[in-house]
């Protein structure tokens, strides 16, 4: 996949505000995409449903100059060498490419799904290779060593997500927890398109990024509004004076203008900006809240629990 940086660019000065970047930043991106050492970025699949792929891959835009959609972000316009989605070639030339990335190193490794670690890790195959199955598990020990960052796309990678959940037969278990190394964490299921690109660009930039004690950057987790920077999605909440007058919904047909906790909503548990802007137009209700669905805590590190979704929840089970 070729290096071009235009629409990237384009891309990127449009969902400036979105994204959080400044014009600083957009010059050094511009810089930082001319050079040809720039580093690959790899996106490996493991234990998941591929939502995040999905999510991010059908991030249209109908603004005018603003390219269509994720996909030609991604193949014209970064350096991505491997992705199963998007990528032309098949078979032995995957294990090819990601044998000349290992070789050469400081690439960006994007990690969506957990890894399944029992049964040698049999129970997920990223790609064969010179007549070997290779496991997600031994993809991941081996690329997190020559890789500058690893993000975590997703619940799944980074915490377990569904597949760790429950009976868990394959003993998913995140990525940190299987290969021993930091990692950057967009949480969520799915994993926020545009937090996903903030964090690609912020690592071509070589800019620091905060993280917060889940590993999640703190700005794209921290609500900063007065003394309490750490405010859950309760607080962004439309119906947050229903909760406070006690008007709380008892069943999904009488839901207007009521509190949705008794129906298992975990905003009050639950940290990320997803009213700012969530797969959709910032205040249009493009967010489960927004479009009157409770909040599930899917970017949290207990998601998605061992209770029902729609009975009143209670933290950390």
């Amino acid at each position: 996949m070729e290096l071009s940086r235009r629409r990237f660019l384009e891309y990127c000065s449009i969902a400036a505000g979105t994204i959080g970047l400044t014009p600083g930043d957009l010059a050094g991106l511009n810089e930082a995409l001319a050079n040809p050492a720039a580093p690959e970025v790899i996106w490996l699949h493991g234990s998941s449903c591929t939502g995040c792929s999905v999510s991010f891959l059908n991030r249209i835009s109908d603004t005018m100059g603003e390219p269509a959609s994720v996909v030609e972000v991604l193949t014209q316009a970064i350096n991505l060498t491997h992705h199963a989605t998007v990528m032309t070639f098949a078979g032995e030339s995957c294990g090819a490419v990601l044998e000349h990335a290992v070789k050469r190193g400081n690439y960006i490794l994007v990690l969506e799904g957990g890894v399944p670690t029992a049964f040698g890790g049999f129970c997920c195959i990223a790609y064969s290779y010179k007549g070997e199955e290779v496991t997600y598990a031994a993809a991941v020990s081996e690329l997190v060593q020559h890789a500058s960052h690893v993000v975590c796309a997703g619940t799944c990678s980074s915490f377990g997500g569904i597949p760790a959940a429950g009976i868990n037969p394959s003993n998913v278990v995140s990525v940190q927890a299987h290969a021993g190394v930091p990692t950057i964490n967009i949480s969520g299921c799915p994993a926020n398109p545009n937090w996903v690109v903030w964090a690609i660009v912020q690592l071509l930039l070589g800019n620091p990024v905060e993280l917060d004690a889940d590993n999640r950057p703190v700005a794209l987790y921290r609500i900063e509004r007065g003394q309490n920077p750490w405010e859950k999605i309760h607080q962004s909440c439309p119906h947050k004076s229903a909760y406070n007058s006690g008007s709380l919904a008892a069943d999904f047909n009488d839901t207007v203008n009521k509190c949705l906790v008794d129906l298992g909503c975990r905003g009050q548990w639950t940290k990320a900006k997803c009213d700012r802007c969530w797969n959709g137009i910032e205040g249009e209700g493009h967010w489960c809240i927004g479009v009157n669905s409770p909040c599930h805590g899917c970017t949290e590190p207990t998601f998605p629990g061992l209770q029902s979704f729609f009975r009143p929840y209670t933290s950390g089970s």
